[in-house]
């Protein structure tokens, strides 16, 4: 099969960008108005979490079964399927009348949002070689901080001029668009861009060795029959566990923040909701998008090195969004501009994760297994992020009741819970840390374990 032309390679970044950025942007949506819905229906911290907890469930439980299908199916058919069923949920998330219509919903759009992130990542896989899928990942997952912040600040605009049901109908609308666009993706075979594991210039066939993509796709299917299947045999590399524990902390704190920061504008800092949504879309699109760009770059660079140099470049990052974060929740009360001024730099460091661990994934994982590696990758770290995001708002309201006690409004005491609940966010992202610079001992090996098969 030929390799694609760089305009199939253009246009097929724009697309996944594009149903990237409407993955974000539409689970983000119930973060952006989440504080009109608290208040409408009268919802706890608890239940409110409790309503992007419905999505990661659902993500996590079909995660899986898509993540198998994106390694033997047409990956632009499951992309195509994923974002028409995601964007239809989130509309008709506009005509719920309770919460609990409204947290069915929110299981439809987990259910098809989890065949993104497979599909995605091993068309990516095949379409981009090893030094440069830093760079493709980071274009396709600039779509985190540009959805998420677009989300934000589109659905404050919505809800300031219309109300918040207007702002999930909008939601939903674009991804009807991409879903046909993704019909027209290129679809590579398994394998397609790893490059010979030797330097010789001799062709692999008359030296009786074979190429990366043949050598790893025959130990993937393998593995596969003999030694329980694919998610085992993902799960017998060992840096894959420290990558499974490092997006459990990740996306909490991710999750915690994305909930509930225009919240905290709102209650703590007295802001309403649109310019709350403004200052929450600038930090995440503008910060995250630099860290998103920049971490790419970086990872590359650093690939280059050694193949743990992308994972040292997410650690060094993450050991400084913690003091940031910690430094912004130091700020006064009332004193929104000081903490923003904090959390900018937060952002930009903390997506620098995703071009770091992405590509690592790719760097381990055999190409016929790379829709399984992620889906694995986010079921295990959702079920630890959901469990936590639900804990989180426990977390909240306990606080405010401990603060209620102490003699504070129950405005005051909701406001002084959240701000003391988020202090765990700097403290994930310090335990992050650790559990990266612990994955660059183990990837070396794993990459050799991979890159140095040999057929005799």
């Amino acid at each position: 099969m030929s390799s694609p032309s760089r305009r199939a390679l253009v246009f097929t970044l724009l697309v996944l960008l594009g149903i990237n950025t409407m993955n974000f942007y539409d689970r983000q949506v119930l973060g952006a108005v989440g504080e009109i819905v608290k208040n409408k229906w009268e919802l706890s911290d608890t239940q409110l979490s409790a309503l992007t907890t419905a999505f990661i469930l659902l993500y996590a439980a079909v995660g899986i079964p898509l993540g198998l299908w994106a390694d033997v199916g047409r990956r632009k058919l499951i992309l195509a399927i994923g974002v028409l069923v995601w964007s239809a949920m989130t509309a008709l998330s506009g005509t719920a009348e309770n919460f609990t219509v409204l947290f069915a919903y929110r299981l439809g759009v987990g259910v098809g949002e989890a065949s993104c992130a497979p599909a995605a990542n091993s068309l990516l896989g095949d379409l981009f070689p090893a030094q440069a899928r830093g760079r493709a990942i980071a274009v396709f997952m600039l779509g985190l901080p540009l959805g998420l912040g677009l989300s934000y600040i589109i659905s404050g605009e919505i809800v300031a001029a219309l109300d918040w049901r207007a702002a999930l109908f909008v939601a939903g609308a674009p991804g009807l668009l991409l879903g046909i666009l993704a019909l027209w993706l290129p679809e590579p075979s398994r394998g397609a861009a790893e490059s010979p594991l030797t330097a010789n210039p001799s062709p692999p066939q008359e030296r009786g060795e074979k190429t990366v993509s043949e050598l790893t796709t025959q130990a993937g299917s393998r593995e596969f029959t003999s030694e329980g299947g694919p998610v085992w045999t993902v799960l017998r590399i060992p840096t894959m566990w420290w990558i499974i524990a490092s997006g459990a902390l990740q996306n909490l704190a991710m999750y915690a923040l994305g909930m509930f920061l225009t919240s905290f504008f709102m209650r703590y800092h007295g802001l309403d909701i649109k310019e709350a949504n403004w200052i929450s879309g600038v930090a995440y699109g503008l910060g995250g998008g630099i860290g998103m760009l920049g971490g790419g770059w970086l990872c590359d660079r650093a690939q280059k090195r050694g193949v743990a140099g992308r994972l040292l470049v997410g650690a060094f990052a993450m050991a400084l969004s913690a003091p940031c974060m910690w430094l912004a929740l130091q700020m006064p009360q009332g004193d929104y501009f000081a903490f923003a001024a904090f959390l900018l730099p937060a952002c930009v460091c903390i997506y620098i994760y995703y071009p770091a661990v992405y590509a690592t994934i790719q760097d381990i994982v055999a190409p016929s297994l790379r829709g399984t590696a992620m889906a694995v990758y986010f079921f295990v770290f959702y079920l630890f992020a959901a469990a936590g995001l639900y804990g989180f708002g426990w977390l909240s309201d306990m606080l405010a009741g401990r603060a209620r006690e102490a003699g504070a409004s129950p405005t005051e005491a909701r406001a002084l819970g959240l701000h003391d609940a988020l202090y765990v966010v700097p403290v994930l992202l310090a335990l992050l840390v650790i559990v990266l610079v612990a994955a660059t001992r183990t990837v070396n090996r794993d990459y050799r374990k991979l890159h140095n098969a040999r057929v005799e």
